[in-house]
């Protein structure tokens, strides 16, 4: 598969009436914002144990850089649902500022944080007063042994203790985001549902991507969908959730006849690119149209060189209108982004 380039298809390129549009007749309404790339966890499918090289805090956009670039996709590309990310997202010092002008925008879009939840439970109140919505936490394990081993940092406690904040705090439900790791943690999916029903979170499993910094993902390695689904259904009753999945990357399970749901993201397995309505802003301003594209397009510049809000929005729906039909994760041309996760945004 080709590597995209950042104006690939740009010669007919749709009006601004039509939002972040691509090619294949999908349209971006989800934002992704990345506010860094540095992280207090070193999960071994994001980064390594001696992190990695960190952006530049000049090549990083400001606090109203990013506000300007948020306001500018959901006053004039149509974004409804914006996700602030990392990273670590909590490690922004500006985060709630950055919340609060996001739900200042009218329409106001709906605003999420994906995050370890460390620190979480001194900030929920704050981001709640803020404008946040929800919450999206990463928690792979419920043994503190197997949490060091995969995040290389004895932090478990402080991970339920931000989980506890949240819904506190009035985030609830809260999402928690897993992936299991061949020989790590891929027998603890049971334990990890039942924990997320007593306490009355939203559980969804991920498949693992080939996004770690190391390039040591096989596909032969993965926890599949099918696995984790198989696991589940030896000590719960799955069925299929009625309920139409839309543009939602996870299908959903009732759980021993619901109102319980359990979520599997099978991003390798069982991907949803044809219904894909993701745009992404990386912690350096750069645009990418697909979590596994190789081009990106430069909005920092043209914000740093005085260009006008128009002019970025439509660099950004160019952008989106060379996005490719999917990721092309089975094609054996494939190759895994040069930016890991953690400098992605998730």
């Amino acid at each position: 598969m080709p590597a995209p380039t950042p104006t690939q298809g740009t010669a007919n390129a749709p009006s601004a009436a039509l939002g972040l549009r691509d090619r294949h007749g999908r349209t971006a309404t989800d934002l992704r914002v990345s506010l860094t790339d540095r992280c207090n966890l070193r999960c071994t499918y994001c980064m390594p144990e001696a992190g990695l090289p960190w952006l530049p805090k000049p090549e990083l956009l400001t606090d109203d850089e990013v506000s300007r670039l948020v306001g500018i996709a959901v006053r004039d590309l149509g974004v409804t649902e914006v996700r602030f990310t990392g990273g670590e997202p909590l490690l922004r010092p500006g985060l709630p500022a950055i919340v609060a002008a996001a739900a200042a925008l009218e329409p106001r879009p709906e605003i999420s944080l994906t995050t370890n939840a460390i620190g979480l439970e001194r900030l929920a109140a704050p981001l709640v007063e803020a404008g946040l919505d929800r919450v999206n936490v990463s928690l792979d394990t419920l043994d503190p042994g197997t949490f060091k081993e995969l995040a290389k940092r004895d932090r478990l406690a402080a991970t339920l203790r931000g989980i506890e904040g949240a819904a506190a705090a009035g985030l609830a439900p809260v999402k928690l985001n897993t992936v299991l790791m061949r020989g790590v943690n891929d027998t603890e999916a049971p334990a990890l549902l039942r924990f997320a029903i007593a306490h009355g979170y939203q559980l969804r499993f991920i498949e693992q991507m080939p996004l770690d910094a190391a390039g040591v993902w096989r596909r032969e390695e993965m926890v599949t969908a099918a696995e984790i689904l198989e696991s589940l259904k030896a000590e719960f009753d799955l069925v299929p959730d009625p309920a139409h999945r839309g543009s939602a990357p996870a299908e959903t399970w009732l759980v021993d006849g619901g109102p319980a749901k359990v979520g599997v993201i099978g991003s390798v397995t069982r991907p949803f690119c044809g219904d894909c309505d993701r745009t992404r802003l990386t912690a350096d301003g750069q645009v990418r149209n697909c979590l596994f594209a190789r081009g990106e397009t430069d909005l920092r510049g043209l914000l740093r060189d005085g260009a006008g809000d128009a002019e970025i929005g439509a660099r950004w729906r160019e952008a989106m209108w060379g996005k490719l039909p999917g990721h092309g994760i089975d094609d054996p041309s494939f190759l895994q982004p040069a930016r890991p996760m953690s400098a992605i945004g998730g």
